[in-house]
């Protein structure tokens, strides 16, 4: 393709999001703004389901035959059960599955230039079949040469090579997006809880990191640090000298994916255990690493069988595909901390204390009818795992909408930085587990997890007691020679204040007082004469001439005192 035509196919791209976004814009602020105004709520109401569906259906199309960022876009979507409703979310959720596989001619092209040379020279065995496609590259299985494998001791591995031409897509693609977020934030409904320009940063720095392979490799390298010595948790080892920044070369773990729950029980495996192990291990991931794999979807996690262990499991998790991973800064750690804690022990406060530490809910929100909605859905709902939840009559869950609906859609809520990936990272671990085992509970998950929370931040505490006693101790020791030596000093009549500013202040505020008066002086004027004139017509005159000397000081008068 000719760098004319290449340029010409992007503007399309470009042409063809942003006007599909303009669309989706004009059917929402009809259907949601403009028909409630008339009166016809109910309308909106009945239409909203079936409404969403078809866009789902449209984006689903959209995103396949675009691909690049389109995808990763509906991938997320897909995982915000908390937030989108099932008419989306449903639709979107085998969207990674659809993407349409590179001929194995470009994947050559690509590395080779990126190797520097022929694949037969740096591989003794490269397979021509794709063993995964996803929408930034795709994977390989291969075999290094004799020489290779024994330098590093591998030798069955997998390269993955990125999209011929992805960075210029990507380029189009998050500057389409920008443009979507600045519309967004012309909608007070999304400005005053989301910052969607910040949002499209994030997602644009995570996907640049996310074509650079040789990040990965770090993140990857990382991750196995975080976990040397886990028997729970291995992460595949990274071939350097076959990798760049556009082909990566790793050992190959593959396994029994983590949704296959008829291999795992063939291999001897039990689905729930798999399911409490890695609710446990992603746990860690937030609150001990700080460094969380944010795409932990069925296709980047195996179950490698292996024979059971000191620790009763005869199995460990297999990580992969690193491009994606979340930092967790120590103040969004420290809120998660509270906030798992709060759920853990039913307690509304300090869920509601959690979420203005993370940032979720403003400090300035009125919390009482919070803590009391808290309240009821502790009382309700708590403890419940997903499978009692779903046998609750629906009419349950819509009575406790039509109760706190209004009051939740009424609090200054917003979604801070740093917690999109991570929220997806959760929503992806919760609906793992809960395929897993049906009867999972995160409650039961969460509990063992938040009692050791507890016993981290009871020695926390004391730590901290005892440093601000000593702190206390030593300026009470300090006190007292630090009055004498004032005191002293008042003696001696070395002590002054500097009161000039404070005149200045009061100067300027009299100036104001004065300048106010002035003008209350000519608007009585200017009235009273214009009253006068038709009755008394020298008089009223006379008061509409005086009036501009008050109006003058009113003015100008004011100038000198606030320089």
């Amino acid at each position: 393709m000719t760098d004319a035509a290449a340029q010409g196919a992007h503007r399309a791209r470009y042409r063809r999001i942003v006007s599909f976004a303009a669309r989706e814009f004009l059917k929402v602020w009809w259907f949601e703004l403009v028909l409630p105004r008339f009166g016809m709520s109910a309308l909106a109401e009945r239409t909203r389901a079936p409404r969403m569906q078809r866009f789902a259906k449209r984006f689903h199309v959209l995103a396949v035959e675009l691909g690049g960022l389109m995808i990763k876009v509906g991938q997320f979507m897909s995982s915000r059960l908390d937030v989108l409703p099932p008419e989306i979310t449903k639709e979107l959720e085998g969207l990674q599955d659809e993407v349409p596989a590179v001929p194995f001619s470009g994947i050559r092209a690509a590395a080779e230039a990126e190797l520097g040379m022929p694949l037969e020279q740096a591989y003794a065995w490269f397979d021509e079949n794709p063993v995964a496609a996803a929408s930034l590259g795709q994977a390989h299985r291969a075999r290094l040469s004799a020489q290779d494998a024994a330098d590093t001791g591998l030798g069955d591995v997998v390269v993955k090579v990125q999209r011929p031409g992805i960075d210029e897509i990507v380029a189009v693609d998050l500057a389409a997006l920008r443009r979507v977020a600045r519309w967004a934030m012309r909608v007070r409904l999304v400005s005053d809880r989301v910052d969607a320009p910040g949002l499209v940063e994030e997602f644009a720095q995570t996907s640049l990191e996310e074509i650079d392979y040789l990040h990965e490799a770090a993140s990857a390298e990382r991750f196995r640090e975080n976990f040397a010595g886990d028997p729970r948790v291995s992460a595949p080892e990274i071939v350097w000298e076959r990798s760049t920044r556009r082909v990566l070369t790793l050992s190959d773990v593959t396994a029994i994916k983590i949704n296959d729950t008829d291999a795992l029980r063939a291999a001897g495996i039990d689905p729930s255990e798999v399911a409490d192990v890695f609710a446990e291990v992603m746990f860690d991931q937030v609150f001990t690493h700080s460094f969380v794999h944010a795409d932990p979807h069925p296709g980047n996690i195996f179950v490698t069988p292996e024979p059971e262990s000191t620790t009763g499991r005869n199995f460990r998790l297999t990580f992969i595909d690193f491009g994606m991973m979340a930092e967790v800064p120590d103040t969004l750690r420290n809120g998660l901390r509270t906030l798992l804690i709060a759920v853990a022990g039913r307690d509304s406060r300090g869920l509601v204390t959690a979420a203005q530490e993370i940032g979720v809910l403003l400090p300035s929100a009125d919390t009482a009818e919070l803590e009391r909605a808290l309240r009821a859905l502790f009382a309700r709902f708590g403890g419940m795992g997903f499978a009692e939840l779903s046998k609750v009559d629906p009419r349950e869950f819509t009575d406790f909408a039509d109760e706190f609906g209004d009051m939740v859609r009424s609090l200054p809520l917003q979604l801070p930085e740093n917690m999109l990936l991570l929220i997806r990272a959760v929503s992806l671990t919760s609906g793992m587990c809960s395929s897993l085992d049906p009867s999972f509970n995160v409650w039961d998950a969460a509990e063992p997890y938040a009692a050791r929370l507890l016993r981290d931040e009871s020695g926390n505490l004391m730590q901290d007691m005892a440093q601000q006693a000593m702190e206390t101790a030593a300026v009470t020791y300090r006190l007292p020679k630090r009055i004498d030596a004032i005191i002293t000093r008042v003696d001696d009549g070395n002590v002054t204040f500097d009161t000039s500013a404070l005149e200045r202040r009061l100067d300027r505020l009299e100036g104001i007082a004065r300048r106010i008066g002035s003008g209350v002086l000519f608007a009585a004027m200017l009235v009273g004469g214009a009253l006068l004139v038709p009755s008394l017509p020298p008089l009223g005159i006379t008061l509409l001439c005086v009036s501009a000397l008050p109006l003058l000081h009113s003015v100008f008068g004011g100038r000198r005192s606030l320089r």
